[in-house]
Formats: C-alpha cells, structure tokens, sequence
C-alpha cells in the first residue's frame, strides 16, 4: 500500500526549494497512492492539488484546505464526493473516469459556492436519466432557459435519480461478493500451489525435486500464456478489478526486476580480491589522465564523464589506496600510486569540459625551498632556450681590464679627404686605393676622372 509520505512531497516541491509548509501547487500523480492522507497538516497552504491516476477510493483528509482552488482527482476509485465542505476556495473539482454512482452525493457540493467547474465524465453516474438536468456544472455551458427548465422538474429529476442510485448500489454490493469470491479463490489456488512445489521427505526426494524443476521449465515457457490469459479473462470494469489488474502489473514488474538484480549478483565483478588486492575497473570505458599537480604534493584524476550528464548520477568514494567513482551505475575503480587523504579530497566539474575533476593530497607532502619569482622566470627562459647551466657550462667573454679604465673616442669615425671644386666641397673615396686593387687597369688621359 502507497501512502503519502513527507519524503514523496519534499522531492515533489523542487520548485520551492524543497519546503512544504508554504507550498502553494504539488503534483502527486502515478504514484499508486491508495489513501489521502497527511497533506492537510503539512501543505496549509495548497491552491492547487494533483492526485490523478492513482487507486484512491475515498476523498478524505482536504477539508483543512482552505485556500485550495483546484482538485484532480481523475483516474481513481472514487464512488462518491464527500468531505469536500471545507475547501471554501474550490473553484474546479475534477473527477473524471471515477466510479462515482452515489449522484445524490453531488449536492454536498453546494458548500462550495465557489465551485465553477465540475467533471464527471467517465463515472456511472453520468450514465443516469436527468443528469443533465441534476448536475449543472459538467464542462458545459448552461443556458437561462434550461437552468429555468431544470429547477422546474427538480423534484421529479431528483425521484428519478434516487430510484437508479438504488438500482446500481445493490448491482455495486454484487460486485463486491464476485471479487471477494474470486479473491478466495485465487488466495486458495496459489496456497495450494506452494503445498504442491514443497519437496517431501518420505524418500521420495530426488522424485520430488524432479517435478519440481520440472514445473519451473514449465512455468517458465507458460507465463506469457498466463498474462495472456489474464487480459482476456472477460470482467467487469470495477474497482476491484481496476486494483486486481495493478496487482498483477506490480507482481509481473517486481518478478522482473528481481530476475535482474539476480542477474547483476551474478555477473557482479571483483573490485577488491580476497586477499584484499583492489583492481583497476572501467566499466564506463571513459578515458582518463592521473597526474601531480605542480608542486607535487597533489594526485589530480581528470575523468571525461560525459558532458552533459547530470552530477546526480555520479558518484565519488576516495580511499586512501585507490579511488572509485560510479557513473550511471557503472563503477570505475583505480588504484593510486601513492597513498592520499580522503577527508581533504576535492571533487568538481570543469565548466568548459564537463570533466570529473578530483584532487587528492598526497599522505606524505614534498618539501621544496621557496624559488623567488624571478629565479621563476628565468629558469622557464632558460629551459625554453636549453641554455641550462646543468646542460651546459656558462660561457664568458674575458675583456683585459687594463683596456677597460680609458675609453678612446679619437678614431671612432675614419676621416675622409675632401676635394675642392668651385664653391662646392664634395667628398670622394679614395679611388686610387681601390682602383689598383683591381687587375689590369688603364689608366686612359681622354677619359675625365670620376668626381
């Protein structure tokens, strides 16, 4: 049996930040809910209130609602409205596909003046001779002539009505005894099913135990005949009928998952070997790097998760040998080269990659002597140019420091000779010098020289 918990409405309230006592709209919809209970001392202040597709047989425990506005009770077991006179601001009560027969039950309702929307569509009730005219509010609009027709021929509408209600209670107390029957039946049935399979103990064991795995193949092969047989079995749409098709949907849903979880212990792989040897695992199949950070005293793992998954489903376990991390249920496991602190363990995502970033002090920390910034750089200039004074030994220009003291600045320039021509004093080079260093030069008279 499904009950409301506080646990069930704090993860239905992410919206408001988890709290109850001021939550205003709660959604508790296929939840398999079988009873209203709890939320009239815990949502106070509730304007709005999902409850549709559950097996809720009665309306209960709303009362204390003041300020709520709108109910759905759709897709339930609900046979008559009641405990609804409390809820002085119900402006829309929805209870389609009910079983709602008890149709005089509607005119508790008249509490509510509120009300401006009622659905019952779906429900025997609706099924009746003068509905129309006894329920005015069915998701139809209601005109000045009928509403003046209908509270004319009231008295007889009401008559009429009450003589069906009769007529389906007694055909509801039939259906009552048929389900109770066939649930003995069945209780019986099965009572003697588990008699049969249990082995005896008169030396027929080895007999017994035959037919017994015998009949396991047999139910094996024959249980989609079973469920088969089930949904073809003609009965009427009732609530118990409703609730005996959600038992056998439960049951087939609980086999299976048990036959999975069967099959998981199974095929369950050793992390951690008898004799206490952890081992390397990834069943993910993620690729990963493991690391020292800069000053070495850390063990970085980069782990590429998946960069849109939700960190809901991961999870982090950091021992102080190895580190195991769970990703949508499959574990990876790796076993550190070093020992590290679990409690001072950091795990995060990368907002750029998506990555599982943890970092683990290592047990056993490193210590190194300062390096001033400048050391710093000029060790990173030297190892980008490999002109190390490890690799290499350092290189000196030797200057005679009796050539340091005076400074000559007399011959710095060269002089050049310059020729006068006129008022203008042009400077040449001196060609002679370079004409005889070229080979066979003549000198010819007719030719002016080069000024």
């Amino acid at each position: 049996m499904v009950l409301i918990t506080e646990d069930l409405i704090r993860r239905r309230a992410e919206h408001n930040n988890l709290e109850i006592f001021s939550l205003e709209e709660v959604s508790l919809h296929q939840q398999d809910i079988e009873k209203i209970e709890h939320i009239d001392r815990w949502c106070r202040e509730l304007k709005i209130l999902y409850l549709q597709s559950n097996l809720i047989p009665k309306i209960e425990h709303v009362g204390k609602l003041k300020k709520l506005e709108y109910l759905n009770l759709a897709l339930n077991n609900i046979e008559r409205i009641e405990n609804l006179e409390g809820c002085e601001s119900l402006q829309k009560l929805d209870l389609t596909v009910n079983f709602v027969g008890e149709l005089s039950s509607v005119e508790t309702l008249r509490h509510n003046i509120h009300l401006q929307e009622l659905f019952l569509v779906g429900n025997p009730c609706a099924e009746f001779d003068g509905y129309r005219q006894f329920v005015w509010l069915d998701g139809k609009e209601i005109g000045r002539s009928e509403r003046i027709q209908s509270m004319q021929g009231l008295d007889a509408v009401r008559q009429k009505i009450r003589e069906q209600e009769q007529a389906y209670l007694q055909k509801r107390a039939q259906e009552k005894e048929e389900a109770q029957r066939k649930l003995q039946k069945s209780q019986k049935k099965e009572k003697t099913d588990t008699q049969e399979r249990r082995p005896g103990c008169d030396g027929q064991c080895e007999e017994s135990n035959a037919k017994q795995v015998a009949a396991g193949r047999e139910e094996s092969f024959c249980e989609d005949d079973k469920d088969k047989e089930f949904w073809e079995e003609p009965c009427a749409y009732t609530p118990e009928s409703r609730i005996e098709a959600h038992r056998h949907i439960e049951e087939k849903r609980k086999a299976k998952e048990g036959e999975r979880n069967k099959d998981k212990k199974q095929k369950a792989r050793t992390l951690i070997t008898a004799d206490g040897r952890v081992l390397n695992v990834n069943e993910p199949k993620l690729d990963f790097s493991l690391s020292d950070d800069e000053d070495g005293n850390n063990i970085l793992l980069d782990l590429s998760v998946y960069r849109y998954l939700d960190t809901s489903l991961l999870e982090v376990d950091v021992q102080p040998t190895y580190i195991r991390v769970i990703v949508k249920g499959k574990i990876f496991q790796l076993v550190l080269p070093t020992e590290v602190k679990p409690d001072s363990s950091i795990a995060k995502r990368s907002q750029t990659t998506g990555h599982l970033v943890v970092i683990m002090p290592k047990a056993q920390e490193l210590v190194k002597p300062k390096v001033s910034p400048v050391s710093k750089s000029s060790r990173a200039i030297e190892a980008s140019t490999g002109n190390t004074s490890k690799a290499k030994g350092l290189e000196k220009l030797e200057v005679d420091p009796r050539k340091q003291s005076i400074i000559d600045l007399a011959n710095i320039v060269q002089e050049k000779k310059t020729i006068s021509q006129g008022p203008l004093k042009l400077q040449c080079s001196r060609l002679s010098e370079s004409i005889q260093d070229i080979e066979d030069f003549e000198d010819s008279p007719d030719i002016p020289p080069l000024i």
